[in-house]
């Protein structure tokens, strides 16, 4: 009996060195590309467009699958960190609203000249069967959400102004709160709430520009 006990253990610690070498480890799932995917690449038909002061230009689009992708480059009209708020994608009847925006480089402005970011908007999932032979690509708002004491180095002037022109009643300042410069409202109508005050005055209207800039392709059918 005392000579079988070790025969035992060699043979369970084989057995534990052949279940470690069996062990199966599932690889994670990848995403499908079909070599019939199309891949068609283009200029767009009228690649500068100006709306509300602010010059878009599309250098390129390029289908790649089931996305497509667009270089576009956009005017900074000031140092705010101003990017893509809106943009849509239509083919035939279809739009896409689903987008995705990526920097790629940006030229900050200085004192009389504007500056330039350029973005590589993305849109997935289109049908690769689907006809972009006149695929239109708009970017309907840029956007810079304000830091909090950008909106009494910017933003307050401008806000202001428009509150005035509308006869809002609504009365702006600044504050310094630890040593930052804060927009306060200091007066409105007694019958307006303040939670309707701050609703007008901290609306994304004063950090929108809005389009829209349509740019038109031929990625193929």
């Amino acid at each position: 009996m005392r000579r079988l006990i070790p025969l035992m253990c060699v043979f369970l610690s084989a057995c534990a060195g052949f279940a470690e070498q069996q062990e199966f480890v599932q690889p994670l799932p990848t995403a499908f590309i079909d070599p019939s995917y199309p891949t068609v690449q283009a200029a767009a038909i009228a690649p500068v467009q100006s709306s509300s002061g602010v010059n878009v230009s599309a250098k390129r689009a390029w289908r790649d699958g089931k996305d497509v992708n667009a270089e576009v480059c956009f005017t900074l009209i000031d140092a705010s960190d101003w990017s893509i708020w809106g943009a849509n994608l239509q083919y035939g009847e279809s739009v896409v609203f689903d987008f995705a925006s990526t920097m790629l480089s940006v030229q900050e402005p200085v004192e009389g000249q504007s500056g330039l970011r350029c973005d590589m908007l993305s849109f997935y999932n289109i049908p690769p069967d689907a006809d972009l032979s006149s695929v239109m690509i708009t970017v309907d708002a840029i956007a810079a959400l304000p830091r909090p004491e950008e909106y009494c180095t910017i933003y307050m002037p401008k806000i202001q102004q428009t509150l005035d022109a509308r006869g809002s009643g609504i009365v702006l300042a600044c504050a310094d709160s630890n040593g930052v410069q804060v927009m306060q409202i200091v007066g409105k109508p007694e019958s307006m709430s303040q939670e309707e005050a701050e609703q007008i005055v901290f609306s994304d209207e004063f950090y929108t520009i809005h389009g829209p800039w349509s740019f038109t392709f031929n990625l193929g059918q």
